[in-house]
């Protein structure tokens, strides 16, 4: 197995790990919001957002209707999706179609 598949496997593992943190905290968040407690920070919602979790905080916020009214995090979630398509697509075509030892 090449190293660049190797770099695909690790990087859809983060992907898919972080969006089910970014997943389950949105919906945390949510909870403590509508029955009082100690919230989770908007700094650490919008950190899983960007460090690999853009999916599930796009998921998260549509079924649990969380920080919809909140245009930052529109633009967080929006950009970081982008950036994870991106950086898969680059790593799918390094890894299938034209790996630098092609």
């Amino acid at each position: 197995m090449s190293y660049e598949k190797i770099i695909l496997i690790v990087y859809l593992s983060i992907i898919v790990f972080m969006s089910i943190v970014s997943f389950f905290i949105y919906g945390l968040d949510k909870s403590k919001a509508k029955n009082g407690g100690n919230r989770i920070k908007e700094k650490t919602l919008l950190q899983a957002t960007v460090f690999g979790g853009a999916i599930g905080a796009f998921l998260a916020r549509i079924i649990f209707r969380h920080k919809t009214d909140k245009l930052y995090f529109s633009l967080t979630i929006y950009f970081s999706i982008l950036l994870e398509i991106l950086t898969g697509a680059f790593l799918i075509y390094m890894s299938f179609g034209g790996g630098l030892h092609a």
